[in-house]
């Protein structure tokens, strides 16, 4: 069992920059992959990055690339999201997500443990 508790969001100006933490509790946090996802008012959940159990594999969704980074600290069971130069089109809720090794996936429902998602607004 593996609980995430995400922080760090809130209202940022536009190509102003946030940090986002997921804390995650339980002795296994090395056996998983973790995610961050989003989701926007009316729309679904979306991937937004992946990094993989050891660190040693990230994915990002292509119009993220260059401007956030995923990265973990085993020690620390703690994983984290930098965003720059956001968007309004960044608003959303984000939500950090476990998925157990065997898995390297994109898709949502193949997440096994969720955050209760942090809000961020991207707004002048």
């Amino acid at each position: 069992q593996v609980q995430l508790v995400e922080s760090g969001g809130g209202l940022v100006q536009p190509g102003g920059s946030l940090r986002l933490s997921c804390a995650a509790s339980g002795r296994t946090f090395s056996s998983y992959h973790m995610g961050w996802f989003r989701q926007a008012p009316g729309k679904q959940r979306e991937f937004v990055a992946g990094i993989s159990w050891s660190g040693d594999n990230t994915d990002y969704v292509d119009s993220m690339k260059g401007r956030f980074t995923i990265s973990r600290d085993n020690a620390k069971n703690t994983v984290w999201l930098q965003m720059n130069s956001l968007t309004p089109e960044d608003t959303a809720v984000y939500y950090c997500a476990a998925v157990r090794h065997t898995i390297w996936t994109r898709t949502t429902s193949l997440w096994d443990y969720w955050g209760q998602g942090t809000q961020v607004t991207v707004s002048s």
